[in-house]
């Protein structure tokens, strides 16, 4: 089998996004089964951060598959008694058919695992991209709605890492609209908008960000928001609840969007970015969202084995 690696979602060409989208979307409709995909293969599950969804995602996923995988928690590997991360991933790589990983901000650690053909290495999050819960949100948008192209998407809160994901993937299907928006200071990475932009530009659609809550768009598809505190991160000024306030998520920015659902790729804090009636209510699919990251997490491990449909 083929060795795939997933670090950004720039690392997909536009057929390999739709096959992984579409592929987690048949997942989730119960149209595919995923027994025996991944028979007599290992992955390894290594998180130094905390996680719920992610790790639970991959875990699980990778069982229904029909592999076998190895867990690792951040205290527990040689890297603590000082051998280098690099002889550990080429330890790995010896080792495991695929390496699931949450490790540093940084993903050059990824990149340094990913520079060898016998393990697969996927970035279960860095500080500044979380591709697989983009993959996610994007087949989330396609159970929902049977199709991605054309939907609108108001994104509110802080441009984080899964703010990041959500513009790169979504600027790739044409005539979408994301318009984010986010306190000042607190927006996408200017490497990160700009790649967006870029991705825009050719393919028909458009990503706006704006740091203020002054004149939303109407008619919005859906209403996103995250965490005020992205894992494993802490913000820089005193007063960021102040800035933030402004863009937590209430039931009044319904009254342009009318027919809006709701995601959040969670943990959510009710009273804080959202308000416990949109997160509870009947327009909000934030579990529905959760459940198909297991079912996108399935599609990114076949597709990294070379097994994805084309």
């Amino acid at each position: 089998m083929a060795v795939r690696h997933l670090v950004s979602l720039d690392d997909l060409t536009d057929d390999d996004l739709r096959a992984i989208v579409a592929r987690g979307a048949e997942f989730s409709s119960g149209q595919s089964s995923p027994e025996g995909v991944l028979d007599g293969r290992i992955a390894g599950i290594y998180f130094r951060r905390t996680s719920t969804r992610t790790r639970t995602a991959f875990s699980a996923g990778a069982l229904r598959l029909g592999a076998r995988i190895v867990s690792f928690a951040g205290g527990d590997l040689q890297t603590n008694t000082g051998e280098t991360s690099q002889d550990t991933g080429r330890v790995f790589s010896r080792m495991l058919d695929v390496l699931v990983a949450r490790t540093a901000d940084d993903p050059a650690e990824l990149r340094a695992w990913a520079a060898q053909s016998r393990m697969s290495v996927v970035n279960a999050m860095t500080a500044d991209e979380h591709p697989t819960q983009g993959l996610t949100d994007l087949t989330t948008l396609l159970r929902r709605f049977g199709r991605i192209e054309g939907l609108r998407v108001l994104y509110v809160g802080e441009g984080n890492n899964t703010a990041a994901a959500l513009a790169l993937g979504l600027s790739r299907f044409e005539g979408t609209a994301l318009e984010l928006r986010t306190p000042e200071g607190y927006g996408l990475g200017a490497d990160v908008a700009a790649r967006a932009r870029a991705s825009a530009a050719a393919h028909g659609s458009t990503v706006v960000e704006r740091h203020d809550m002054a004149d939303l768009p109407e008619d919005a598809d859906v209403i996103y928001t995250t965490r005020w505190q992205t894992t494993g991160t802490s913000k820089p000024d005193a007063d960021w609840r102040e800035r933030f306030a402004p863009f937590q998520v209430t039931a009044g920015l319904w009254r342009t969007s009318p027919k809006a659902v709701f995601m959040h790729d969670l943990p959510a804090h009710r009273g804080e970015e959202v308000t416990a009636e949109v997160l509870d209510g009947d327009r909000s699919i934030a579990f529905d969202q959760a459940e198909n990251k297991m079912h996108s997490a399935m599609a990114v491990l076949e597709w990294c084995r070379g097994g994805a449909p084309r």
